[in-house]
């Protein structure tokens, strides 16, 4: 079963600096339909305004995984960690037991486009971590690459959940197969461009809840780009 969520039905919040669409609620944006879907809590499409940002706030409990569409983002964490993220990176903040950070847009002129993307970890309590790797987009052309699993597999980021999240970039026409596991869970976020799952048509920004699958196939109208969420049972 697709349950497809259109980008149109998003939460939206414009606070000038910042416009946001939230696929499942969060802050103001409140749905109890779309409380996120199994360990998966939060995907916020951000744009954030130049020289702009998200002061310094406070997170637990969560797996924080930042993937840039345009632009780039400066963190700064309670960890000493800091550093600036650009497009053909990934980050990880594993928030654990309590960070504090902030997160802003470094350029004068240029938007920041990201996905921000929230994971529920497996344990509560653990030690918080920071990592960033390098996500080259020619590693994606026609394939699925890994971006984020709970082993590091692939030169992957590391997150505390069995849940994998990959990503890929198809032409147009390119097809790409995609086996899910009985039993498992999935969630595609559409980042640009147009295809089809299994015949079900999906644009920029629109989602898609998936169960009882095994065998999802992707076919592309025109190039295109998405996230794929491979999540345990919920």
């Amino acid at each position: 079963m697709i349950t497809l969520r259109p980008a149109a039905q998003r939460g939206f919040a414009d606070h000038g600096w910042l416009k946001a669409r939230h696929s499942f609620s969060f802050a103001d944006y409140y749905d109890p339909a779309e409380m996120g879907w199994g360990a998966l809590r939060v995907i916020n499409e951000d744009r954030v305004a130049p020289g702009k940002g998200f002061g310094t706030h406070g997170h637990r409990d969560m797996e924080i995984v930042t993937y840039i569409l345009s632009g780039a983002l400066a963190h700064k964490d309670s960890l000493g960690s800091g550093g600036i993220i650009r497009r053909g990176e990934v980050q990880r903040m594993s928030a654990g037991r309590g960070v504090m950070h902030s997160e802003f847009n470094p350029s004068p002129d240029e938007e920041t486009h990201l996905l921000q993307i929230w994971i529920s970890p497996a344990q509560l309590g653990i030690a918080p971590s920071y990592e960033q790797q390098v996500l080259a987009i020619d590693q994606m052309r026609s394939q699925w690459r890994l971006v984020a699993s709970p082993d590091g597999a692939g030169g992957s980021t590391t997150i505390a959940q069995d849940a994998k999240i990959h990503a890929t970039v198809l032409p147009a026409g390119a097809t790409l197969d995609y086996a899910l596991t009985a039993g498992r869970l999935a969630y595609v976020q559409m980042v640009r461009g147009e295809l089809s799952i299994n015949g079900q048509k999906m644009r920029a920004g629109d989602g898609a809840k998936i169960a009882d699958e095994t065998h999802l196939v992707f076919v592309a109208d025109e190039e295109s780009e998405c996230l794929l969420f491979d999540l345990p049972p919920a």
